[in-house]
């Protein structure tokens, strides 16, 4: 595994962190949680401040390597998050750069990058649980548009997109696998609903989304027609290979400080919880390198991460649940103060062993494309 940084990385890492110091303090207050619309407006904002400065393209045009520094510095500096650009920036994007045509890179790539439209993703649905493979949202064909009826759910930031990347059966007679495809569906078309869905925490970044005869265009397409668990691949391989890296090290700093916490209020002094944030650091340590290991195949691969980034996602999620339950020792009492720090992480971090790909899914896919263990029956 090759970790080291060439001249021109570091440059760009001196240049970046000279960059962020001088823009940060300038940044307006964030906006309330619950206010979608203003966080929209405020994470665009932040995109189209990258993009005036020349580093939006750090997500499609630079190296596996050049993105790890970008997400490695700013969320060491504390820059925003991307918010609702996660699924455009993380997702649809790298799957449109990797799979789409020049047409369609030239008409959805720029939009994403300027700050100017939000995706969602429209994935999982009400009854086919974690088994994406089970869609039941219909597409047929009808001239030069396909007519698409079903339901979504946990549908990202459904709310303010634009454009949703929309997984939909073209071929219910083929193999569960075989007939499925990838379409760029507008999200102001006739007959998409949007009903908003408040989570554990309080929030509503996710929705329902209800499908009626709605019109695609065929051109929305990408990929084949049928061949859309294919490029799903590419898409979750972002999903699960690279989109975290932030959170790693937001984490980090995380451990830092409740070690900082535990020493004020007394906890330190038991030594079950040093050891358990001794184990949490050799953890983050270790998935750092391992994050470091899928670049760098990545980079050997066209760019595209490859399946370590199901055990990444396996390690990570189950870490980052294991965190925030030692900041609820930490806190004691404190942690049911919903005002209080990491008491709304710990919530969120409940999703991750489902979010992307559910835990078990993800053993599944290392058991059998790494470990070469025969596939269940």
């Amino acid at each position: 595994m090759d970790v080291s940084y060439t001249p021109e990385e570091e440059e760009f890492r001196a240049r970046l962190r000279e960059w962020l110091a001088k823009v940060l303090p300038t940044l307006p207050a964030k906006p309330s949680p619950d206010d979608w619309p203003g966080r929209r407006a405020y994470d665009l904002g932040w995109q189209r401040m990258l993009y005036d400065a020349g580093y939006a393209d750090v997500y499609w045009d630079s190296s596996p390597t050049m993105r790890l520094i970008f997400l490695e510095e700013t969320e060491k500096a504390g820059a925003p998050y991307v918010g609702a650009n996660f699924v455009g920036l993380l997702h649809a994007g790298p799957t449109i750069a990797a799979e789409g045509t020049a047409g369609q890179k030239a008409r959805w790539l720029p939009p994403i990058l300027r700050g100017d439209e939000v995706w969602c993703q429209g994935f999982s649905e009400p009854d086919a649980g974690s088994d994406l493979a089970a869609l039941r949202t219909r597409a047929r064909r009808d001239g030069d548009d396909y007519v698409v009826s079903g339901s979504k759910i946990w549908t990202s930031h459904a709310e303010v997109a634009n454009w949703c990347e929309l997984l939909v059966r073209t071929d219910p007679e083929a193999p569960r696998h075989k007939g499925i495809t990838w379409l760029a569906m507008p999200m102001d078309a006739k007959g998409v609903t949007v009903r908003p869905l408040r989570t554990l925490a309080g929030s509503a970044e996710f929705a329902e989304v209800f499908l009626d005869e709605v019109r695609v265009p065929v051109g929305n397409r990408v990929g084949a027609e049928n061949d859309g668990w294919r490029v799903t691949m590419v898409t979750l391989s972002f999903e699960r290979g690279t989109a975290f890296v932030g959170e790693v090290v937001a984490c980090r700093r995380v451990l830092g400080e409740l070690a900082r916490t535990a020493r004020e209020n007394g906890r330190w002094d038991d030594p079950v919880l040093r050891r358990r944030l001794g184990r949490l650091n050799a953890e983050f340590r270790a998935l750092w390198r391992l994050t470091q290991w899928n670049v760098s195949e990545a980079e050997a691969g066209g760019g595209v991460p490859g399946v370590g980034g199901s055990v990444f996602k396996l390690r990570y999620s189950h870490a980052r649940q294991e965190l925030y339950d030692t900041a609820a020792e930490v806190l004691g009492p404190d942690c049911l103060d919903l005002d209080r720090p990491w008491v709304l992480d710990r919530l969120s971090s409940l999703s991750y062993t489902i979010a992307a790909g559910t835990s078990q899914i993800q053993r599944n896919i290392v058991a059998e494309r790494i470990l070469g263990l025969p596939r269940g029956r």
